[in-house]
């Protein structure tokens, strides 16, 4: 009998799908995208090579149509979903919900050409019910959704393939790249560390005390002097300046003036003055609980809970929903299903109480105006939610640790509101008013549910601040007046979780993509962390600069929100994929257009951020005129690198300085020095060549002589050839070269001397014997890229940070090559195993050392030195591991037979009770 294939994108998926769908089913995974747009000119038909628009993978002169190809490595997957197919009576397309999963659907329509009938399965949740329920509602694939991803494709694919070869053509440099969201994230990120170079800090002073009295203590801040407000930060502008609506209203103070109110005060409680509390204001407040996890939310709490980046997230929440733990994970809705809500509150009732539960179920909506509403919140899949303690028995740590916080979100968001009290005291003193708040919970509400799930990053919102049972009219006394200075803060840089909530809030792209994206800018190079903060390069800078002068449209916030609008419109079929795209590439002021005029207006000498301009020092007398004539000093990008130019000198940027850091001052001290040209430390006795210390995009390096013009060997001409160079080592600084250091860096590799080693030469014909044979090896210490090492014909071992590479010598150097602990190819024989007898010897591996008999390998634990590993020790951890071995193989056998028996009975009784139901639907029907 036949029976019906279930197509999904994932073996994962595919694995735990069959589990649920008995022996009538095979269940197949096409392992993501069977089809997509050429990814190079290799992959492009030879029909179609010679077309003008085969490199775009689009024919933009006929309907935007797209070329797919079906790529190399898919070529076998596709060949074994057609052998499935043959021997099937039905195809069940089982791919994700979303336009991507449609798409893949709609491409493997294509490719297999089906003749039997065909369904499309869908479900936001891989559980036994879910996946029956999808089974009886099947329908046909969306052609709409098809289309959204398919313009979607092609808007993504001709911003790349024409934005891209004109910031190549511009910069002149070829790694360059652009992106309809990937550019605008990239624009968030570099406005941020903007507003950051332009921000001018301001400086306050503020006054804090405790308070006693026989009630309790309590520490507060001075918040009035002289019935004026106290100045703090946020009274301040990102230009440094006292916001207008405030310069009347309150006193900025010095240290002059705090020190002066300290004296005051002190005067004030050694003639026995008393701190009185002059107001004391009570309020209530309630809390709700978030709503559950979207996409981007999930995002955001995963990385300020667990430090975990947006592709992590992902990765594992994709494990979870794969696995039949939670929800899919890619949406936008906060929706709860009647399920779920039924789920949530019997759980509520059951482990929390009934005081926990509203009378009536929470109902949530989405504010992203792009948000499909027929999907659903991420939650724990099924009808009764799983506990989390389950999870971490049968889930991996992260998995366990991401299911737990979804879990206890999911309940929250259905439980009563958090209630309490905030208490406001005010405590007067002569001319100064200081003030104290506490906060203090009252009802626990939804926060029961995320009580014993606090982490470091989230234990100060948490905090509860008690203020003891003071009164007005209590009196107090003072002490330990502290005054201190602050400066105020440029605005934060962008993180993981602040971008991807600013995406969110200008909807730009899906949040299913935010990983991707961050991923993509970081592997460009358009970004670097520093901790969680998301540092801009100075290419990010030159290619915004680019893109916001002649480009505008394309980075617009707006432009990007309304190209996901449409998208979303052709999806529900209110918009056709062709008008969209013709008016993106075609239009007036489309793509096409502004980038003929952007290439007509942009000269290279344009391109770059500017920095400021300065006069130029090298102006000489007779061009007396042009000393005060003042150019610029631009950052532009180039083959070796970032660097600033000012005039015709050109200065590398440091690989550790931040564009917040390039100040005016920085750039021109990095050009002075440049100007200053190479330093001549002195001569070479043996060539007469004058030696120089230069710094070059890669820092430092010395210099033997200048570049040579000599002509061709063969034909006429002549060839540059250039000198002899070698860069600093490591922790070396340019002060520190003489003449003496720069001979030493530039006579490496050094020759040691030459052995002679016998070698074992493997026959290559069956029989006969392996050939010994000695050879001359050469003994070198050379420089890498990792610092020094040595070198032993094809054998190499690193040199110990305590021996310099001018000092080594041929002795120490074979000493090194014969320790296991430096060099890899080393072997040390510690003797022969009695009762085996086997040789004992240490050898290190890609894991580090190891003591082995030629049979067993056991790892020398870091806890031992290799000192301390002798022939008795040696013989000991092979017979551990040996043990280890032989109890692991009896695990694994007991494991499988288990299993095996299991899924023998499961199938045994699934076979069964299908049958039994089929003969009696047969039954009914006959009668």
């Amino acid at each position: 009998m036949s029976k019906s294939l279930v197509i999904v994108e994932s073996p994962a998926k595919a694995k735990t799908i069959s589990r649920f769908l008995g022996d009538d089913f095979i269940v197949r995974a096409s392992v993501g995208h069977v089809r997509d747009l050429p990814r190079s000119s290799s992959d492009i038909p030879a029909s179609v090579k010679g077309e003008e628009w085969a490199e775009l993978g689009v024919n933009v002169n006929d309907g935007f149509s797209p070329l797919y190809v079906i790529p190399t490595e898919k070529k076998e997957q596709i060949k074994e979903l057609k052998a499935a197919l043959a021997n099937s009576q039905t195809l069940y397309l089982a791919t994700d919900e979303d336009r991507e999963g449609e798409s893949i659907s709609w491409h493997l329509l294509e490719v297999l050409k089906p003749k039997v009938p065909v369904h499309r399965l869908v479900f936001h949740e891989i559980t036994q019910g879910a996946i029956e329920r999808a089974l009886k509602n099947v329908r046909s694939v969306d052609g709409n959704l098809v289309q959204a991803q398919e313009t979607r494709r092609v808007v993504d694919r001709l911003f790349g393939y024409k934005v891209s070869p004109f910031l190549w053509e511009k910069t002149r440099v070829r790694t360059l790249s652009a992106g309809r969201v990937q550019s605008v994230a990239l624009r968030l990120i570099v406005d941020r560390e903007k507003e950051r170079i332009v921000f001018v800090p301001a400086g306050w002073w503020d006054l804090t005390a405790n308070f006693s009295s026989d009630k309790g203590t309590l520490n507060a801040k001075l918040n009035e002097w002289e019935q004026l407000k106290i100045a703090d930060g946020s009274c301040f502008s990102d230009d440094g300046k006292l916001k207008p609506k405030k310069k009347d209203q309150v006193v900025v103070l010095d240290e002059k003036k705090v020190h002066e109110i300290v004296t005051s005060l002190t005067d004030l409680d050694k003639k026995g003055v008393r701190a009185k509390i002059t107001n004391r204001e009570v309020r209530t407040f309630s809390e709700k609980p978030a709503p559950p996890f979207i996409t981007s939310t999930l995002q955001q709490e995963a990385i300020r809970k667990f430090r975990w980046t947006a592709k992590r997230t992902m990765s594992v929440a994709q494990k979870l929903y794969e696995q039949g733990w939670i929800t899919y994970m890619r949406t936008d809705s906060t929706m709860l299903s009647e399920q779920a809500i039924k789920a949530s509150r019997d759980l509520i009732s059951n482990t929390f109480g009934a005081e926990y539960l509203p009378q009536k179920p929470r109902i949530y909506s989405s504010s992203s105006k792009n948000a499909q509403e027929a999907h659903e919140a991420i939650r724990p899949a099924g009808e009764a939610f799983r506990h989390f303690n389950q999870a971490k028995s049968s889930l991996s740590a992260e998995e366990a640790r991401l299911y737990e916080l979804i879990w206890r979100r999911t309940i929250a968001s259905q439980m009563k509101n958090a209630t309490g009290e905030r208490l406001r005291l005010l405590i007067g003193m002569g001319k100064a008013q200081f003030s104290a708040s506490g906060k203090t919970y009252l009802f626990q509400g939804h926060k029961k549910a995320a009580m014993t799930f606090v982490t470091e990053a989230s234990k100060k919102t948490e905090k509860e601040k008690i203020l003891p049972p003071l009164e007005k009219g209590d009196e107090l006394g003072i002490s330990d007046l502290d005054p201190a200075g602050h400066t105020t803060k440029p605005p934060a840089r962008m993180t993981e979780a602040s971008l991807v909530k600013a995406l969110e809030e200008r909807s730009i792209g899906r949040p299913s993509t935010y990983a991707s994206i961050i991923d993509n800018i970081e592997r460009r190079r358009y970004i670097f962390r520093k901790g969680s903060a998301l540092v801009p390069s100075f290419t990010a800078f030159v290619v915004m600069d680019i893109l916001e002068k002649q480009l505008s449209w394309l980075v617009d916030y707006d432009f990007t929100a309304r190209m996901e609008e449409r998208l979303d419109q052709i999806a529900s079929g209110s918009s056709e994929r062709l008008a969209v795209l013709e008016r993106f590439y075609h239009g007036q002021e489309g793509l096409i257009e502004s980038l003929e005029r952007a290439r007509e207006m942009l000269s290279f000498e344009e391109i770059g951020y500017r920095i400021g301009a300065a006069v130029v020092p090298e102006a000489k007398d007779e061009k007396a005129p042009k000393e005060k004539e003042e150019l610029p000093i631009v950052v532009r990008v180039g083959r070796h690198g970032e660097y600033v130019q000012h005039d015709d000198i050109i200065a590398f940027i440091p690989d550790d300085l931040t564009p917040e850091e390039l100040t005016m001052q920085k750039a021109l001290e990095l050009l002075e020095e440049k100007r200053k040209g190479p330093i001549e430390l002195g001569t070479d006795k043996e060539t007469g060549e004058k030696v120089y210390l230069r710094k070059g995009p890669y820092g430092y390096y010395v210099q033997l002589g200048e570049p040579k013009e000599v002509p061709k060997a063969r034909g006429k001409g002549t060839k540059i050839i250039k000198p002899p160079v070698a860069s600093l080592h490591r922790g070396m600084q340019p002060q520190e070269v003489d003449l003496n250091l720069a001979l030493k860096l530039l006579s490496l590799p050094i020759v040691l001397g030459e052995i002679e080693e016998t070698v074992v030469e493997k026959s290559k014909k069956e029989g006969e014997k392996d050939q010994e044979k000695k050879v001359k090896l050469k003994v070198e210490a050379h420089y890498g890229r990792f610092g020094p090492y040595l070198k032993k014909g094809k054998a190499t071992c690193s040199l110990p940070q305590t021996m310099s590479i001018f000092d080594v010598t041929l002795e120490k150097a074979l000493e090194l090559f014969s320790d296991p602990s430096v060099s890899r190819s080393a072997t040390q024989t510690l003797g022969t195993d009695e009762s085996t007898g086997l040789a004992i010897k240490m050898k290190n591996g890609r894991f580090g050392l190891y003591v082995t008999d030629g049979k067993i390998n056991a790892s020398i634990p870091r806890s031992l030195k290799p000192s301390d590993v002798d022939l008795e020790k040696a013989i000991e951890l092979l017979k551990a591991k040996a043990a280890q071995k032989k109890s692991g193989k009896k695990r694994k056998a007991t494991r499988k037979t288990a299993k095996k028996t299991t899924s023998k009975a499961t199938k045994k009784t699934t076979k069964k009770t299908t049958k039994k139901t089929t003969k009696k639907t047969t039954r009914k029907k006959k009668t």
